[in-house]
């Protein structure tokens, strides 16, 4: 017990962490390179600087992007709420605070003239933010959350889902300033789906080995009751201890292995795993559509059984 509990503060004191960072990262660029250089950020956080750009331009209202980050996500909330449950929608909605209320406090600096270095620096950091927040199963909200959604869906990359879903922001960022602000969001969004992709490769399989003598049927329990896929008992042998046990070996993508490794963080902190690269997988893999199905006929049978 004292260990789940130990491990639960540990991933609380993380996230909250890469809350914090994401915050800063995301006001540091809007407010340092983005912004300065009419260069638009993905998702939200380009839909408030194309906002906030217009009603400057065309009504003379100066609207903050911080507080018109966090106005714009509430919708997208909503959505994460229903669709991914409350609990990365709670931590997203956390992180989206966070960025509002930084690129508020933090101050419009030019750090730089040159337009490619501030797409480029900008869009990294951005990236950063992002790819961190999907490593720890939350989101940076808006167009982030909405590409999830799909991608668990599609099983197609985070990071080039988000590319394409900013195409609107790019054609608007020409038609309201210029074309070469256009190009130039291009090179910043491509940027930041590379860096998510680097850092949350959710489509890149994996196998993990736990060995956990004393707590492997604990583990395979939850494991079963967490993530949809199948798993494989081999008899082992201590070479040091001499004591026998089993040995779980299953097949993830690196979204599900932040699940695993706080399962078995929470079970057994002493527990050995061991992940590796996988570079194919043939045969029964459920996609995510899937994995969804089967836990639907899961639940329906535990019901069933309860009403017997």
């Amino acid at each position: 017990m004292k260990g789940k509990e130990n491990y639960q503060r540990r991933d609380l004191l993380i996230k909250l962490a890469v809350i914090i960072l994401t915050g800063v990262l995301n006001a540091v660029a809007l407010n340092m390179f983005l912004i300065p250089a009419h260069v638009f950020s993905a998702g939200m956080n380009g839909v408030a600087q194309l906002i906030s750009g217009a009603a400057d331009m065309f009504a003379g209202i100066k609207i903050d992007t911080g507080l018109l980050i966090f106005i714009c996500n509430i919708p997208v909330f909503i959505l994460g709420w229903l669709k991914l449950g409350k609990g990365a929608t709670f931590y997203s909605l956390l992180t989206v605070a966070s960025v509002s209320f930084l690129t508020v406090l933090v101050p419009k600096v030019v750090v730089t003239e040159n337009i490619m270095l501030n797409a480029i620096v900008g869009g990294v950091l951005v990236g950063i933010g992002a790819g961190l927040c999907l490593k720890y199963g939350f989101t940076t909200g808006g167009m982030d959350l909405l590409s999830l959604i799909i991608s668990k869906s599609t099983g197609k990359t985070v990071g080039s889902l988000i590319f394409f879903m900013n195409l609107i922001i790019i054609l608007f960022a020409g038609v309201l300033y210029d074309w070469e602000s256009a190009l130039f969001t291009i090179v910043s969004i491509f940027c930041l789906s590379q860096v998510v992709d680097v850092i949350h490769t959710n489509s890149q399989k994996i196998t993990v080995f736990i060995v956990s003598p004393n707590h492997s049927q604990d583990i395979l329990v939850k494991i079963r009751e967490t993530v949809m896929r199948g798993t494989t008992l081999m008899p082992i042998r201590g070479g040091y201890s001499g004591q026998e046990g089993n040995m779980i070996m299953i097949v993830l993508n690196r979204y599900e292995l932040y699940d695993v490794e706080r399962i078995v963080g929470e079970t057994d902190p002493t527990a050995f795993m061991n992940v590796i690269p996988t570079q194919m997988v043939m045969g029964n893999y459920w996609t995510e559509e899937q994995q969804k199905e089967m836990m639907s006929q899961r639940k329906q049978q535990e019901i069933e059984l309860l009403e017997k």
